[in-house]
Formats: structure tokens, C-alpha cells, sequence
């Protein structure tokens, strides 16, 4: 039988402990031998090879991981063709596809220490055979003596009572194992350890598949608009030098096109909001514009009806730094209402005198359009008595003629009123240039008065004329009368 020997005095203790019950259930009724079984449990637990449970509670733990395996599963099945509102950034849908990752190679590992315990079960249970046998065989279930195959690095959990440990080491277990394809498998014979181990590399193999194919999907989302504006530079660049563009042109062409694509992110708001139904369009024109509209002083008085038609259409426009929206003396065929930015307007007043402001947000341009649309106009458009120059990067909403025209025909008695009249004068650049121009010749001539003769930029030659029978005072009032009526009075309604 061979010579046995024992290292300490409890494991005899066990060995003598479980000899005895096992000679007694040979023996014994059913009753002592669920009791037997009871103190077998006991001499095993003293012996330090954990107790395993057995039944119920086993089968309900594989039917719960079975379930999260799937479920996992699931999800990362389903994340490829989830958009929306889930995945408010890249990063966000990147952590939840790794998250479903980490949940699966948990259920793997979970599955590995249910299996661990199934073998160290099997092992105890040969360990019994052999004791009824031949009482005399050691009895401990080793990796020497027992083949754990892929089980082997998760013995040592069993008897381990680190809960944080048992948690870690599978999920360790099961993404490396994912990851590597299951190379580090070295199964036994057994057939459910086989079969296991097939399912665990045909699982990473999904699952890490699955995993990079989202991740591709949630780049491509970010590097797209990218992509899309180098396309569009691209084009651009060769556009600009098929037409021999010169290098300002070029320059200028770029400076929009970077403008553009910050403000909007190479999003075309006219086309999405075109396509959503006219009740839906109006209410975004209306929370996008009229907050803005209010501010302009030329819209106070107006009620919300004609505001309402008003926003439905405006369209945004956006200027680079030192860009000429108009020129002096072109046909105006919008409204301007500043949003953003400073804009320069001068004001010619003869020959190579010009007179200068500066507009910013809250400002509007192209009153003259009001009073071309409340008289009795032709199809002939009225000129432009300014130009406009950006100083900033600016932002702005165009309103055009034919729009125009529409909103003072269908509200007419509202739009042509004395108050909107006083307030258009009151704000309108060429009103006020108009009105300081005819102050500084007030002036001079109150000065002149004084000091009997003029000084200053506007110089008068003397009249030499005796024969017009004008004596100086009358000579000075008509020169400064011509030079008022000279000054580009505004169009009056």
C-alpha cells in the first residue's frame, strides 16, 4: 500500500476523521449518512480545502452569468447602430462600447471561477473514491496529483477569502484572454474544458471584432468634418488657380471660407431648417431672431405679428476682417441688421471729403429701402449714400428688397406710421450725417456773423461779379444755402 506520511498533526487529524466517516456510510442508514456527510464537510473545512456548494445555488449563479453574457452581448451588438442623443460626444460612446467590453470579459472570467470550483468539486470527489478505497492515500487535491488544465491559476481563489480578489483576477483573466485570442490556453482532455475554451476564443474573437469596429465608427464621426473641410480646401485651391486668381483674391477667399466653417462647423442652416415643416421653421427663425430684432430700435414699436413675418425672413450673412459689404452709389438691394462686430461707414461729401462712423451691433443699413417700399416706387432700386467696411469679423442678417416690399404691403398702416418715420430718421446714418453736416454750416455762418468773414475747410472764394446787384451779406447767405442743398440729402416719404 506504500508508506504515507503526514507533515502536521491536523491533517492526520482530517484524514483519520474522514477514514472513519467513510467507513461508516458503508454501514450505516441514510439518516447517519447525511450526518456523516455533515462532519465530512467539517473534517474537509478544518483541513483547509474549501467547502463547495452544491445544488441550487450553483445553477442559479451559471443562469445569472449566462444572462449577463448575453446581455452584453447585446449591447455591443447594438451600439453599432445606435445614434443620437445617447452619444452626446465621441469620447462618451467610446467608454460605453469599453464598458460593454469590460462587462463581457468579467462574465468570461465569472464563468472561469464557477468552472474552477465545478473541478475542485470533481477532484474532492475522486479524493473519497480513493479514500474508500484504500483509506491509506493521501488526500489533497494539487496540481500534482489533479489535472486542473485551464483552471489551474484560479485554485488559489477558492481558498481565498479577499473578496476585492476575487473579483479583479477573473476580470484580469478575461480581458487578457479576450485580448490574445485565447493564446495562453493549454486545455486537458477533459471535454467541457474544451469545449469551454472554444466558446471563451470564439467569444474575444466577436467581442474584440465587435469593440474595434465601434471605436472605427466613433473616429471616423470625429476625423469626418475634418475630412470634409480639407475636401472643401481642396477644391478651393484648385478653383482659385484655374481662374488665375490673384494672391489677395486667394487670401480673401480663404479668410471667408475659415470664418465660415467656425462659425457653422460646415453646417448648412438654410437647408436644415428649409426642410422642417413651416411651423416648426417659424418658431426656430422666431427663437433665433427676435430676441435680436427687439434690440434694434427700429423694430421697438412694431407689434409681434410683423416681427413674427420679419424673422420667417431674415438670412444670416457673415463678413470677414476688412471685407466691403457696398460701395457708394450701388443699388441696395438688402437691409443689414448688425449682430456682431464694427463695421466703417463713410459718407462721401465732395469730391475727396468723406465723412466716417462707426457701426456695431444693434445698428442697421439700407433705411432707404423702408421709404422706397411705402412710396410709389418703380422696379428701379434706390442707391446706396455710404460704404461699408468691416473693421471686425461680423455677423449680420440680411433682409432683402422683395421681402421688404411684401412685409410694408401686407402691413402697411402699421409699418407707415409718423412714430416709425421720426424713429428711422432718428437712428438712420445718412439722416444724422445729414443733420451734422447742416449744423457745422450753421455754425460757420453764426460765426461768420461775428467775425465778418469765414474760416475753416469750406473757404468761398469772393464773388466778382458787381453786376448781380448783391451786396456781401446776401452773396454769403446764398453760398451757404447752395452749399446745404448741395449736401446728399436723404430720400423723404
Amino acid at each position: 500500500m506504500g508508506h504515507r506520511t503526514c507533515s502536521t498533526l491536523e491533517a492526520d487529524k482530517a484524514d483519520k476523521t474522514l477514514n472513519a466517516s467513510i467507513l461508516e456510510d458503508k454501514f450505516s442508514s441514510p439518516i447517519s449518512q447525511s450526518w456523516n456527510m455533515k462532519r465530512r464537510a467539517e473534517a474537509v473545512e478544518d483541513s483547509g480545502i474549501p467547502y463547495v456548494c452544491t445544488g441550487y445555488k450553483r445553477s442559479n449563479r451559471l443562469r445569472k452569468q449566462r444572462l449577463s453574457s448575453l446581455s452584453s452581448q447585446k449591447i455591443l451588438r447594438r451600439l453599432q447602430h445606435v445614434t443620437g442623443y445617447i452619444f452626446d460626444t465621441s469620447s462618451s460612446g467610446f467608454f460605453l462600447n469599453l464598458i460593454a467590453y469590460f462587462i463581457s470579459a468579467h462574465v468570461a472570467g465569472s464563468f472561469w471561477y464557477l468552472r474552477t470550483i465545478q473541478r475542485v468539486e470533481t477532484c474532492l470527489g475522486f479524493q473519497f473514491e480513493n479514500m474508500a478505497n484504500c483509506p491509506s492515500l493521501p488526500f489533497a487535491c494539487t496540481a500534482k496529483n489533479f489535472s486542473y488544465g485551464i483552471y489551474s491559476w484560479a485554485v488559489p481563489l477558492v481558498t481565498d477569502g479577499r473578496f476585492v480578489q476575487k473579483i479583479l483576477y477573473p476580470l484580469f483573466r478575461g480581458i487578457m484572454t479576450f485580448s490574445s485570442f485565447g493564446n495562453a490556453l493549454v486545455p486537458s482532455n477533459h471535454f467541457f474544458e474544451v469545449l469551454f475554451s472554444i466558446g471563451v476564443i470564439t467569444s474575444g474573437l466577436l467581442l474584440f471584432t465587435l469593440l474595434i469596429g465601434n471605436i472605427q465608427v466613433f473616429l471616423q464621426s470625429i476625423t469626418s468634418k475634418k475630412s470634409e473641410m480639407q475636401l472643401r480646401n481642396r477644391d478651393l485651391e484648385w478653383w482659385m488657380r484655374r481662374r488665375q486668381l490673384s494672391h489677395r483674391l486667394r487670401v480673401r477667399v480663404r479668410q471667408q471660407e475659415c470664418c465660415r466653417w467656425a462659425a457653422t462647423r460646415g453646417i448648412d442652416e438654410e437647408s436644415i431648417v428649409g426642410n422642417l415643416p413651416e411651423g416648426l421653421r417659424r418658431d426656430i427663425k422666431r427663437h433665433l431672431c427676435l430676441d435680436l430684432l427687439r434690440k434694434v430700435p427700429l423694430f421697438e414699436q412694431l407689434d409681434d405679428l410683423i416681427l413674427n413675418n420679419v424673422c420667417d425672413r431674415l438670412k444670416p450673412v457673415l463678413f470677414i476682417k476688412e471685407e466691403p459689404i457696398i460701395h457708394e452709389g450701388n443699388p441696395l438691394s438688402h437691409m443689414l441688421f448688425f449682430v456682431r462686430g464694427r463695421i466703417l461707414s463713410m459718407y462721401r461729401i465732395h469730391d475727396k471729403r468723406m465723412s466716417n462712423c462707426t457701426l456695431g451691433p444693434g445698428d442697421f443699413f439700407g433705411d432707404e429701402l423702408i421709404c422706397w417700399c411705402l412710396s410709389k416706387s418703380t422696379g428701379r432700386l434706390p442707391l446706396a449714400n455710404a460704404s461699408l467696411i468691416t473693421l471686425q469679423v461680423t455677423e449680420a442678417f440680411s433682409l432683402s428688397a422683395e421681402d421688404l416690399k411684401y412685409i410694408t404691403d401686407h402691413f402697411r398702416y402699421k409699418v407707415a406710421s409718423k412714430q416709425l418715420k421720426r424713429t428711422t430718421r432718428y437712428y438712420s446714418t445718412s439722416w444724422r450725417m445729414w443733420a451734422a453736416m447742416a449744423i457745422q454750416l450753421a455754425w460757420r455762418r453764426f460765426k461768420a456773423r461775428r467775425s465778418k468773414f469765414y474760416s475753416g475747410p469750406l473757404n468761398f472764394a469772393p464773388l466778382r461779379n458787381e453786376s448781380s446787384g448783391l451786396d456781401a451779406a446776401q452773396q454769403d447767405r446764398l453760398r451757404m444755402y447752395t452749399a446745404m442743398m448741395s449736401c446728399p440729402k436723404p430720400t423723404e416719404n
